[in-house]
């Protein structure tokens, strides 16, 4: 047995009933009465994310405007012991952005601006509380846009994005949010200000940006992002392939990438989610179809015809069909806009077909996506619950949906269970436990099946390097203090 040295304060040590009064009045007078909200009535709103699953209220929620007010609310924890989160839009889905113990929530989307923005040099500099639509917005006209686009996009904000390194449809093709971070400003765990990395794409020295990408809260808080922008591609088209299997449907994916295509985006929506989509938005998404990609292609416009040619050849060999009134859209049609409306509102959906939902984010091979797909059809019979998918089949990154009643006890530990199953199954297959939504508390059980006990422990002593008094989003991203790693097979490590 294996077990981490610990590295978060004891768990006894930590607050576990609401703020007392000398928090929040000095907290009140960094922030004025309006930067500050203790009531239980107004906290209860915090009291989950996106995982509605597990639930802790935090016994103080703080809005800063500005990085002088983060470094100060910062200091003023540390200096009391206290623990603290920052926290987005809360749409997180891997419970991370809770308080397990109480302590004190810094929320930012109240520094939501777009900073600055460089058409010559191609970059932008925004709050971490700006939502990602936003900036897209901003760029309207530019001739360029900020390429990572998760499908809550309407909704999560840049920094929440940072946190996860998020990823969304179109990173197949132009890469997740590490790859359009340059650098950041940063309030580390002990409330001093630095900046990691600059305004230039590529610098000089170790990659500590990277680093920060993904690191879920837990080495400080982000207040400031220099992001790249991409040139917008001259033109684009897109598909919607229809399948009567959805063996045939995520097949098709690997063939047309092993065919030396490379689409923009390629999302796949089983036959539940399509009758969930339809009964909302009414788009004509074929009720009877087992499975469709949403197929997208972009770049120079001389060539797009002939890809969307062979990507159609490649669907019938696959016994698919590309569906005539959705072949070949522009990016200028309204038929383009409503499918991809349709598809980053299908989560919205889910509402009408179950009380509760929780949605996975396991990665597997392109190749795997049969092996996997059929998995969770097995798990859905094995635990009685219905599972709904929706996902970037490009990248092999999956977000089985699985449907339950939060009001039934039963029902929620059978969700729980399938979950485990099924990122279980994904580590088997090649892949790993999270492609973007992130480890927060959700998994940190599944860590340790996925790496070593040496990497572990190397994550554990940056961990300690950064955030050396755990007072930072404590409970998070890795297991410390306790978590045992005995269950690991030796040298295992995560794929590269």
């Amino acid at each position: 047995m294996v077990r981490l040295r610990p590295i978060l304060m004891e768990c006894e040590a930590m607050p576990t009933t609401a703020a007392d009064a000398s928090l929040i009045a000095e907290l009140t007078e960094l922030l004025g009465e309006e930067g500050v909200i203790h009531r239980h009535d107004e906290r209860v709103v915090f009291e989950c994310d996106g995982y509605v699953i597990d639930k802790a209220m935090p016994d103080v929620v703080a809005f800063p405007t500005s990085t002088e007010q983060v470094a100060a609310v910062v200091k003023l924890c540390n200096r009391r012991g206290v623990p603290f989160v920052p926290r987005g839009a809360g749409t997180s889905l891997a419970a991370g952005t809770l308080l397990p113990e109480g302590g004190v929530m810094i929320n930012l989307t109240r520094m939501n601006r777009v900073l600055e923005i460089d058409v010559r040099d191609r970059y932008a500099v925004v709050e971490p509380g700006l939502i990602n639509v936003w900036l897209t917005e901003a760029l309207a006209g530019t001739g360029l846009h900020y390429a990572p686009d998760p499908s809550s996009q309407v909704a999560c904000t840049i920094g929440g994005n940072v946190a996860t390194n998020a990823g969304g449809p179109h990173t197949l093709k132009y890469g997740v949010t590490t790859n359009h971070v340059r650098g950041v400003e940063l309030v580390t765990t002990e409330g001093e200000v630095v900046w990691i990395g600059g305004l230039v794409a590529d610098q000089p020295g170790y990659d500590l940006a990277g680093l920060l990408v993904g690191h879920e809260g837990t080495f400080g808080v982000v207040t400031k992002i220099v992001v790249g922008l991409s040139r917008n591609p001259e033109a684009g088209r897109t598909l919607l392939a229809v399948f009567q299997t959805i063996d045939d449907s995520v097949s098709a994916v690997s063939d047309i990438v092993a065919a030396g295509i490379v689409p923009a985006a390629v999302e796949m929506i089983d036959n539940l989610m399509i009758r969930a989509v339809e009964e909302a938005y009414h788009f004509g998404f074929p009720l009877d179809a087992e499975a469709v990609l949403i197929i997208e292609i972009d770049g120079i416009e001389a060539a797009l015809d002939r890809e969307a040619r062979a990507i159609t050849e490649i669907v019938q060999a696959r016994d698919g069909r590309i569906d005539r009134n959705i072949a070949w859209r522009t990016r200028k049609e309204p038929e383009y806009k409503s499918i991809w409306k349709s598809r980053k509102s299908a989560f919205g959906a889910i509402g009408r077909v179950s009380p509760t939902f929780c949605t996975q984010d396991g990665v597997v091979p392109r190749t795997a996506l049969p092996q996997i797909l059929r998995y969770m059809g097995e798990a859905s019979k094995r635990y009685g619950l219905r599972i709904a998918n929706v996902f970037h089949a490009g990248d092999g990154n999956i977000h089985p949906i699985i449907l339950f009643d939060e009001k039934d006890a039963d029902q929620v530990k059978r969700a729980l269970e399938a979950s485990r199953d099924i990122l279980a199954e994904c580590i088997r297959l090649g892949g790993s436990v999270s492609g973007e939504h992130g480890i927060g508390a959700e998994k940190i059980a599944m860590m340790p099946l996925l790496f070593s006990p040496d990497d572990l422990a190397a994550m554990a002593a940056l961990h300690e390097a950064l955030n050396p008094g755990g007072l930072c989003s404590p409970h998070k991203k890795i297991p410390m203090g306790g978590h045992c790693v005995e269950q690991v097979a030796p040298g295992r490590h995560a794929p590269a």
